[in-house]
């Protein structure tokens, strides 16, 4: 059996739909807050079972007779999000799981700038120290791009800090490689990336978006504290900003540059580009 943490939210969700296209629904259950938010699930006939991060006990038991369990990793930067992927790793130990898979982030390496490298970095150290078989999927960024440009279509500009190469991925497609893992005989430990095939830069993604709407789509850098100033002048509160901030300063130190085959090894073909994702959103 393989249980999916956070089945109700983006990644688990989407997760747990690839897996019913590979394996008996029987065979899948989910752990989340909410089990009435998982009702569907449970409709299709997986087992749904109801435990979180704060409730080792509960989680525990949520985890009973599974095989491989998928710890979503938390993304609420005000808790202590160690200590609550720590509560998730023994609760499987304690339930006799045979391989944890986390997901973590592309350049979770001691340096990177970005603030949430550091519980990735911390919970890939306490799946080491488990005992237990696990993989630590270090997923390209997968956020929407128009979120990533801001609003450049409007003012037909991409208007941020300065940056650097990042292989923009799509999230389906790492939630269909994180099923595909899941449900099939190939195994990996410790940490793997999973990222689109190409990383890019702003100055790249403003000519695609040139090439896709026939405009001139300007590349405009702008200064960190300007970036932040203007933010928080919008209604972004101050800290927010300053970890968006912190991001752009991993792409520009190279964090986040490098690229690898596995994701379209798993898909079996390639993985979508950050020109496809583009072209879609604008489509849509």
């Amino acid at each position: 059996m393989i249980v999916v943490t956070g089945a109700t939210g983006g990644l688990g969700g989407a997760t747990v739909e690839h897996l019913l296209k590979r394996v008996p629904a029987d065979r899948i259950a989910v752990s989340v807050r909410d089990a009435r938010k998982a009702r569907h699930l449970a409709d299709r006939g997986v087992r749904v079972r109801q435990g979180s991060y704060e409730e080792p006990n509960a989680l525990r038991d949520s985890f009973a007779g599974a095989e491989q369990v998928l710890v979503v990793s938390g993304n609420d930067l005000a808790a202590d999000m160690i200590s609550l992927h720590r509560n998730a790793v023994e609760a499987a130990v304690e339930a006799g799981v045979q391989r944890i898979v986390y997901t973590s982030q592309q350049g979770a390496v001691p340096g990177n700038p970005y603030r949430p490298s550091e519980f990735h970095i911390a919970t890939e150290a306490v799946l080491a120290e488990s005992g237990v078989a696990w993989t630590a999927l270090r997923n390209g960024a997968y956020g929407p791009l128009d979120q990533v440009l801001g609003h450049w279509q409007p003012t037909g500009e991409i208007v941020q800090p300065e940056d650097g190469p990042v292989p923009y991925t799509d999230r389906d497609d790492i939630a269909e490689a994180i099923a595909v893992l899941l449900a099939g005989d190939r195994a990996f430990d410790g940490p793997v990336d999973l990222t689109a095939p190409e990383a890019v830069t702003f100055d790249d993604l403003a000519g695609i978006a040139s090439d896709l709407t026939g405009r001139t789509i300007k590349r405009v850098v702008v200064d960190d504290e300007q970036w932040v100033a203007d933010h928080v002048a919008n209604g972004v509160p101050e800290p927010t900003a300053r970890l968006i901030l912190s991001w752009h300063q991993a792409g520009r130190a190279g964090y986040f540059a490098e690229t690898g085959p596995l994701l379209a090894e798993l898909l079996g073909r390639e993985p979508r580009s950050a020109a496809d994702r583009l072209a879609a959103h604008l489509a849509a």
